[in-house]
Parts: C-alpha cells; sequence; structure tokens
C-alpha cells in the first residue's frame, strides 16, 4: 500500500510551473525545432537577461553551481595553494569548488542568529596566503555588503559571491552578485530561479574576467580547436537557458511570495520562541527572498529536531535540513577541522530544521504546518 501525500510538501513545483507551461513548451520546441542546443541565442539572451536582473554587466552560463565557483576562481586569478575563506556550515560543493581550483579551504564559524558567516572569525583566519573569501549568503539572506567591503579592502582580499540560494536578494542597496569580483549561481530546480535540471552561472562587471571565463567552460578554447587555457566542458545548454528565460520575468513576485509566506510563519511563531522555537534571523528586512524557511529548535525545546521532524512528518508535514553536517565533519573533508573547531556551525547542524516554503504555499498550509508543531511540543 503506498503512503498517504504528505498534507503540506516541502516544495510544489507545479504551483509555478503549470501557469506557464505553454510558454516553457512553446521556448523549447524552437529549440528543438532549430538544432541551436549549444552556446545558442537563448543562453546568450539568458546570460544578458540575468546579468542585468542582478545588477552587472556580464553573465557567463555553465553546467551547474559549483563548476561557477570552481571555473570562475580560477578566472579570478587563483592559483594552487592560495587559501579561501568559506563558512563551515555551507553545502559541501563550496568547499569542493574550492579544491577543484587547487586552492585550500580555510573554514570559519558562522552567526548563530543568522547563519551567515562570522566576518569577525574570518578576520583571525587571514593569512599572507589568504586571496579571497567566499561569503555564502545563505537560505536566501545576503552577507552584509558593507562589512564584506570593508573587510576585502582591510585585508586586500577578492569578494567572490557563493549567491547558489540567493536569486535577486537584496541588501544595503547591493543585489546578490553585484558586491564582490564575481558571483557564482546555480539554476537547480528546488532554487528561487529552478531550471528543469543542472545548470549555474558566473556573474561580474568585469569583462576580461568574463571572457577568461567562456573560454574555461568551452575546453579553454576562445576559438574552434585552439586551447589557450586548461579548461573544461561544461556550459548551461539552449534548453534550459529557454526554461530560465520563460521563468526569470517571474522570479520577481515568485521571491515576493515567499516573503509573504514567511512573514505569515513569523507571526505564528512567535510564541513559540519562549518555547525554544526561533526562526533564523532576518537583517535584511524585505531583501531577504526565503530560499529556505529556517527554524532552530533550541535547548529550551521540549524535543529535539529529529524528534520533532519525526513528528511533523506523521502530521503529514515535510521538512529538510539544510545541512545537517558541517563540512569539516564529513568523512571525506576531515582534513578541513575537527570536531568543536566551529561550534556555531556544529550547534545548528543539531538544532535547524527547514519548513516548506514556496511561491503559492498558503496561509491555511502555514497555520497547518504552525498547528502541528505546537501539537508536537505539547504531546
Amino acid at each position: 500500500m503506498s503512503s498517504r501525500p504528505p498534507k503540506v510538501p516541502f516544495v510544489n513545483f507545479s504551483l509555478q510551473h503549470q501557469p506557464i507551461q505553454s510558454q516553457i513548451t512553446a521556448e523549447i520546441g524552437k529549440i528543438i525545432e532549430q538544432g541551436d542546443f549549444i552556446l545558442g541565442q537563448a543562453l546568450a539572451e539568458f546570460e544578458t537577461a540575468f546579468a542585468a536582473a542582478s545588477g552587472v554587466k556580464y553573465g557567463v552560463g555553465v553546467a551547474c553551481g559549483t563548476d561557477a565557483i570552481a571555473l570562475g576562481l580560477q578566472a579570478c586569478g587563483i592559483n594552487p595553494g592560495d587559501e579561501i575563506i568559506i563558512p563551515a556550515n555551507t553545502f559541501i560543493a563550496t568547499a569542493i569548488a574550492v579544491l577543484q581550483a587547487k586552492a585550500i579551504p580555510i573554514l570559519v564559524d558562522c552567526d548563530p542568529e543568522t547563519a551567515l558567516i562570522d566576518l569577525t572569525a574570518a578576520a583571525t583566519a587571514v593569512t599572507s596566503k589568504t586571496k579571497a573569501i567566499i561569503p555564502v549568503h545563505l537560505y536566501g539572506q545576503m552577507v552584509s555588503p558593507r562589512q564584506l567591503l570593508d573587510f576585502a579592502n582591510r585585508h586586500d582580499l577578492i569578494i567572490f559571491e557563493d549567491a547558489a540560494q540567493a536569486h535577486l536578494a537584496e541588501r544595503e542597496g547591493y543585489r546578490a552578485g553585484s558586491i564582490g569580483k564575481a558571483a557564482a549561481f546555480s539554476f537547480y530546480p528546488s532554487k528561487n530561479l529552478g531550471s528543469f535540471g543542472d545548470g549555474g552561472m558566473l556573474i561580474t562587471n568585469d569583462a576580461e574576467l568574463a571572457e577568461k571565463m567562456r573560454t574555461l567552460r568551452n575546453y579553454g578554447a576562445p576559438s574552434k580547436y585552439l586551447h589557450t587555457e586548461i579548461g573544461s566542458n561544461s556550459r548551461l545548454d539552449n534548453l534550459q537557458a529557454a526554461v530560465l528565460n520563460v521563468k526569470l520575468p517571474y522570479l520577481e513576485k515568485w521571491n515576493r511570495d515567499r516573503a509573504a509566506a514567511a512573514q505569515h510563519y513569523n507571526s505564528l511563531l512567535e510564541p513559540l520562541k519562549r518555547k525554544g522555537i526561533v526562526p533564523i534571523a532576518n537583517h535584511s528586512s524585505s531583501g531577504h527572498i526565503y530560499h529556505l524557511y529556517v527554524i532552530q529548535i533550541t535547548e529550551k525545546s521540549s524535543l529535539n529536531r529529529n524528534t520533532l521532524q519525526e513528528k511533523l512528518a506523521q502530521h503529514g508535514i515535510q521538512t529538510g535540513i539544510h545541512y545537517p553536517v558541517p563540512c569539516h565533519l564529513q568523512p571525506a573533508y576531515q582534513n578541513l577541522g575537527n570536531p568543536g573547531d566551529f561550534p556555531h556551525a556544529e550547534t545548528l547542524c543539531q538544532q535547524i530544521l527547514s519548513l516548506p516554503m514556496y511561491p503559492g504555499l498558503s496561509n491555511t498550509q502555514i497555520e497547518q504546518v504552525v498547528r502541528a508543531i505546537v501539537l508536537s511540543l505539547n504531546c
């Protein structure tokens, strides 16, 4: 017997895709008819449109967000052995990309309220080998641009933004991807702007960097069969670009829908703070695009995170954990640190829980989620 579908799914793609399905089908049909699959018109149009929407001049589409970081660091002139500061509580792809660029990831702790990189901790990690910092705009909230720029200026570092979860996020007059030398985005299907497969992009205001990135993504070849760089085969294909071109004009509205859902969560969860249920802090006001809505189940709670997650599942509420294991505690990456090195990240990984969040999530569904939390705590 099959299990019952959830009362409130973690994500629901159909609410976004059904109203624009005919547009997407038409654009995919054009690509198939033209046979224009690789490095074609749809990609060029999307690169231009997404870069402009993010407040920069150039976009270079690649196969995934990890490649956008790895090849992007290479394009920025990062050399083997250079140290790159990253947060310990990011998705492992950030660390993988640094290693693929033959650089050394240097982990630092996060702020316990926002889960964003702690720049005070980052300052203590700077050495003569440090060349860049990768701030991860986690959950859809940007790291403070003013603080980042001040930090980078004081230590003479490149800012390379990991904006994989922050499409059109804003803070202090900046959009995600417009602060530093370059930025990487992912278009994985569950992102605020998601393709129908993998995809990524580097964006920048530096024309020379963008041109080098175009070379690196295409076998290191600025022209056919002339290979001037040790590059890769990493290209955002035209079919995915066509899908993203259709979706991009709707992104701001979808982001507003997420923010409205987050506000409703916030108001309903406010009384539960005294019971140990604390949403990750928003220091960006309306600029937070809520790729994820994340709460902490703190020591004050009558239940731990795992137990609460199990009880919510019994009520038909799907949830996630982003992320359950910090980078330095992953079996393959234990050389990046030891248990206890990054206490805030390690505590968060035991406490965080991502609640359902997507455009079209109704107030009624949000109320179901919160009611299930209350019932679970009181049982």
